[in-house]
């Protein structure tokens, strides 16, 4: 396959696929341009990598969440305002799809609008593309799901963990299953501290442990409270530690009121939500990165700490290894052994600091590329 130039997501030269014929996208997607979370971000290099791509003519793409100001697109995207509700998203759906036909591809981007994408695809005659993420394919869902992911052409796993538990309750030739992992914000790269930061959070002289992501009651488990755990241990070797948690959500309080039950809340900063543009700054802030999740897809927080350059503990019990490239690239540990955690804590303390990105194999000219071969593989008439 010869293949020319085109701009990545990043801004920077990429490879793109020989312009036999265009190809016309419609994606159903939960979070589109403008979206906040890991999904969001996984949807939007997808989309520009895609539209990146000399076989692609148009994407045009339906969220269904609200979102800020998309900013600036892709030439050949175009988003639709977002739907919420159920039916009206089905009904919009199907309008956008009869407008702007002809359409060659149904590309779904979450497990549950798989039904709709299905029916879709077959009304407009076009090939069904599904992307899962995590948890939502790790148990079985309903027989019309299961149906409508066998039918698709392709689908894409974001991990081989999920690509497994998928694999468990669908009946798809596992050749058409492929893992087509996160990508990483060029953003992300090592740095000095920042002195804003440092005195905001009264961190001078002191060794950062950090965790990033929604303080949500229905994600508890990313494991904030596994690490609260280990810091009386921690501390007693490592006095200088504290522990920063970037993010928010109703699950805040339990872990505020579990740092003062264990006697460890000075030890403990909870700093909120924080935009994206300040992201970059606070990975740099930190000296390990720590998420002993037990129910992550992927973890892109994993890329993004190791691509600032500091040391990154993760689970073993969910997708985490992925990112960990089975511990090649951090540490991976037995997330509900609070032994075995508390000890690669302090281990990574005594670490020197790195500061060198270890990320770079999930850069966005790597996921363009392995996109590029997935569509030539799986959409080029024989």
């Amino acid at each position: 396959m010869r293949l020319g130039e085109a701009v990545d997501p990043g801004g920077r030269p990429g490879r793109r696929m020989r312009a036999d014929f265009a190809l016309r996208v419609l994606a159903l997607v939960t979070d589109g341009f403008g979206g906040h979370g890991g999904v969001a971000q996984y949807n939007r290099h997808f989309l520009s990598s895609l539209a990146a791509c000399d076989r692609i003519g148009e994407v045009i793409v339906l969220p269904r969440a609200e979102a800020m100001s998309p900013g600036p697109l892709p030439s050949s995207v175009r988003q639709l305002l977002p739907v919420q509700g159920r039916v009206a998203y089905c009904f919009t759906a199907l309008r956008a799809a009869r407008a702007h036909r002809p359409i060659d591809i149904v590309f779904c981007g979450h497990l549950s609008m798989a039904p709709l994408a299905a029916a879709l695809a077959k009304l407009l005659c076009a090939k069904l593309w599904i992307q899962v993420h995590g948890i939502e394919a790790w148990q079985a869902l309903s027989g019309l799901h299961r149906r409508s992911v066998e039918a698709a052409v392709l689908v894409t796993s974001v991990s081989r963990y999920t690509r497994r538990r998928l694999l468990e309750w669908v009946s798809i030739d596992p050749a058409q299953l492929k893992v087509l992992p996160n990508t990483l914000d060029p953003r992300f790269q090592p740095g000095p501290k920042s002195n804003i930061l440092l005195d905001r959070h009264h961190a001078r002289g002191k060794k950062v442990l950090m965790t990033v992501g929604r303080l949500a009651s229905s994600e508890r488990y990313k494991g904030h409270d596994q690490v609260i755990r280990t810091l009386t241990r921690v501390v007693s070797n490592h006095p200088e530690v504290m522990y920063l948690i970037v993010g928010d959500g109703d699950d805040r309080a339990r872990l505020e009121a579990l740092a003062v039950e264990l006697g460890v809340a000075e030890k403990v900063a909870f700093v909120g939500y924080i935009d994206a543009e300040q992201l970059p700054d606070y990975f740099r802030l930190a000296d390990v990165f720590v998420m002993p999740s037990t129910g992550e897809g992927f973890g892109i927080v994993f890329l993004e700490a190791m691509a600032s350059g500091i040391a990154v503990i993760g689970g073993n019990q969910d997708a985490s290894p992925d990112p960990l490239a089975d511990g090649h690239l951090g540490t991976v540990v037995d997330p509900l052994n609070q032994e075995e955690l508390t000890s690669a804590i302090c281990a990574a303390l005594r670490m020197p600091p790195a500061k060198i990105d270890r990320a770079r194999r999930f850069d966005v000219q790597a996921f363009s590329d392995h996109l590029y071969a997935l569509l030539e593989a799986s959409f080029t008439p024989r």
